[in-house]
């Protein structure tokens, strides 16, 4: 699943190939551990991380694309659809969902006003949010034309994979 690559230091030897001066291995293991995680979780294709001179680079093998399984080979111990989710699909709405597992941020710093509230008009491909992951920002834009129905993360919350965010009227 994955590749990793590193760019050498001035006097020529690979960085992250061995212990540097003060004898401490210059890239954790936990590190790329986390990395080769948020590619899983993400279901994006590659991820490239560079601190300084060093820069690692994790790809996801193109023969084994990111796939939901099955619903019959789901884990039978998950809760079925909530009640006000399938009615909320039943209602015609559209679940935006989140593309990666972060944090989720409704304005996009501190301070300033939300992105969107309940009741706005957005056109497809207007910010909604932002989700951070690995101290990156992740502006997540609108799929579809509508009025902002619901929103369903909390501010400054965790959000996982394809978790549901937004709920929107679709434009007809």
């Amino acid at each position: 699943m994955s590749e990793t690559r590193s760019e050498g230091n001035s006097d020529g030897a690979a960085v992250g190939g061995g212990p540097s001066e003060k004898g401490r291995d210059p890239l954790p293991l936990e590190d790329v551990s986390r990395l080769v995680a948020l590619l899983r979780e993400s279901g994006v294709g590659e991820i490239q991380v560079r601190q300084g001179e060093l820069e690692i680079s994790v790809k996801a093998k193109p023969e084994a694309p990111n796939q939901r399984p099955a619903p019959e080979a789901q884990d039978s111990s998950k809760e079925p659809v909530s009640q006000p989710e399938a009615l909320a699909e039943a209602d015609g709405l559209h679940a935006v969902r989140s593309p990666l597992v972060g944090t989720f941020y409704r304005a996009p710093a501190p301070g300033e006003e939300p992105y969107v509230e309940v009741g706005d008009t957005v056109k497809a491909g207007q910010p909604l949010c932002i989700i951070e992951a690995m101290k990156l920002m992740n502006e997540i834009p609108a799929d579809v034309s509508g009025e902002v129905v619901e929103i369903l993360a909390d501010n400054a919350g965790g959000v996982e994979y394809d978790q549901p965010l937004f709920r929107l009227r679709p434009e007809e």
